[in-house]
């Protein structure tokens, strides 16, 4: 007998293999077309990286990924758990030695926090993350894949480019696809978007704000995604609500009241970390604005955001620290989908199978099972898998985070789901190849986003040129139906 989760993970599988027999039945001249009509409406939607101020188109996979309600709900649940049990951090940081030390910010950091957390940050604590994971729909085993890999509690990437990959996947292939298979029946899943916007308006109900929104970031940086300037006219143009896009350099404090360009903020969206801010600082900008708002508790992601380390997921993982402060319900959703981490250091701690040991003995002898993270870089920098370097790369880095305390983690290696996406060769013609991919869950109280980043190289992130693929909601249970592989895939041209 199956269990529901199993019959759910097939019924997956059978779903992703109609969707993919429909896609190679279009044909290799279709199919190319396609593509090419991919790209050139991601240009024209301004789905780009800018990288040292050149232009990258984003890649836009023509497969998508397909999930059933069932299993968004269950993700929502699980995400969502671990996000509230995150936010709750900042108190543990200020209350337990334990905790800290994990944790530990720098003095300058430690210090806005400090200053900037307060009554009205504990009972009203805005943050708007999204959770790193991996995660394969179509296996029977579906829940035991799920594994989240790291937080990002602030300024996550995607609010632009999530919604419009899922939305051209929607309006150009989806069609296609029911040429071929009248019954699928796929539809974009929460718009990321409407959730922040949602957020927003809960945070200005709460605290009681006016309604004067403004996006902050690195304005004039020149690199990484161009998404807040498309936020801004999504905001204007579906909700008709005028927001300021600044600089933090570009905020200035007037009698009490932050302004740019002579309106009042009300409330700011962040995509800068304190550490940014200290940075902006030291070049001779004043940054009182940001600590003002943070301070008054008028800014999404909260001060709370400022623990986000991977470290975070030893606060979870530790079973005397999680059995302290986290429910039974709780722990067991850490105890199912949180990856066993560590930050590097030479101690004793609980080890991943349940028992206390030398933490640095363990991280030396078992290379091929654990992944070398910096403790708190993003875009995919720096990740050293075990199975894939040297024993000498493997044992210089360890020196190298014993050197900086505090700046690497040890985490439990998971399985990358690989899938199968046709992709455009330089001569023209089709060739079907296997690709990593990687979910980041956005939750709220109103729903979950879904995030899929797709690379040929193991570390999957679109800093790191990774694409994306729409991940669909299936509104129909599909039909079982055999698995399609690469030799099923003949096209009205030949084989791929």
């Amino acid at each position: 007998m199956l269990t529901p989760a199993e019959e759910l993970g097939l019924s997956g599988l059978a779903l992703a293999s109609r969707v993919q027999h429909a896609l190679y039945r279009l044909g290799e001249d279709r199919l190319i077309r396609l593509v090419e009509d991919l790209r050139e409406e991601a240009v024209a939607r301004h789905m780009v990286y800018f990288r040292d101020g050149e232009i990258e188109p984003i890649r836009v996979l023509p497969l998508p990924l397909t999930v059933l309600p069932d299993q968004v709900a269950y993700i929502h649940h699980a995400t969502l758990t671990v996000q509230n049990a995150l936010k709750r951090l900042p108190r543990l940081y200020l209350d337990d030695p334990d905790v800290r030390q994990i944790l530990r910010l720098p003095d300058p950091e430690e210090r806005w926090l400090v200053e900037c957390w307060g009554t009205s940050q504990e009972e009203h604590n805005s943050v708007f993350g999204r959770m790193d994971a991996l995660i394969d729909f179509t296996s029977p085993m579906w829940k035991n894949s799920f594994r989240l890999v790291e937080p990002n509690l602030s300024g996550i990437g995607g609010l632009h480019m999530v919604p419009h990959s899922e939305r051209l996947v929607s309006e150009l292939v989806v069609p296609a696809l029911r040429q071929e298979d009248p019954e699928l029946d796929l539809e974009c899943g929460h718009d990321i978007r409407e959730l922040l916007f949602q957020e927003i308006l809960d945070h200005m109900e709460a605290i009681d704000s006016g309604p004067q929104l403004c996006l902050i970031e690195a304005k004039y940086s020149g690199d990484g995604p161009d998404e807040q300037e498309q936020l801004c006219r999504y905001f204007h143009d579906r909700h008709g609500l005028h927001v300021m896009h600044a600089d933090p350099a570009e905020l200035e404090l007037q009698r009490g009241e932050v302004r740019y360009c002579g309106t009042r903020v009300d409330l700011g969206y962040r995509d800068y970390s304190v550490t940014d801010l200290l940075e902006l600082e030291e070049e001779g900008v004043s940054v009182e604005p940001m600590k003002q708002l943070l301070r008054q508790n008028r800014v999404i992601s909260s001060i709370a955001a400022e623990l986000d380390q991977k470290s975070c997921w030893e606060v979870l993982t530790d079973p005397l620290i999680a059995q302290k402060y986290f429910s039974p319900d709780e722990r067991l959703v850490f105890q199912r989908h949180v990856l066993w981490t560590r930050l590097i250091s030479d101690r004793r701690t609980v080890l991943p199978e349940g028992h206390l040991g030398e933490l640095l003995e363990y991280v030396a002898r078992h290379q091929d099972d654990l992944v070398l993270k910096p403790n708190r870089s993003y875009g995919g920098e720096g990740v050293m898998l075990g199975c894939a370097v040297s024993d000498s790369q493997w044992r210089d880095t360890i020196e190298a985070a014993l050197a900086q305390p505090g700046s690497w983690v040890a985490q439990q290696l998971a399985t990358i789901p690989v899938r199968e996406f046709p992709v455009l060769r330089p001569d023209g013609t089709l060739s079907a190849e296997p690709f990593y991919t990687v979910m980041g869950f956005a939750a709220t109280e109103h729903g979950v986003s879904i995030l899929a980043r797709a690379s040929q190289k193991q570390v999957v992130n679109v800093a790191q040129r990774g694409g994306l693929a729409a991940v669909l909601v299936s509104r129909k249970a599909p039909v079982i139906a055999a698995p399609a592989t690469a030799l099923d895939l003949h096209l009205s041209r030949g084989k791929l």
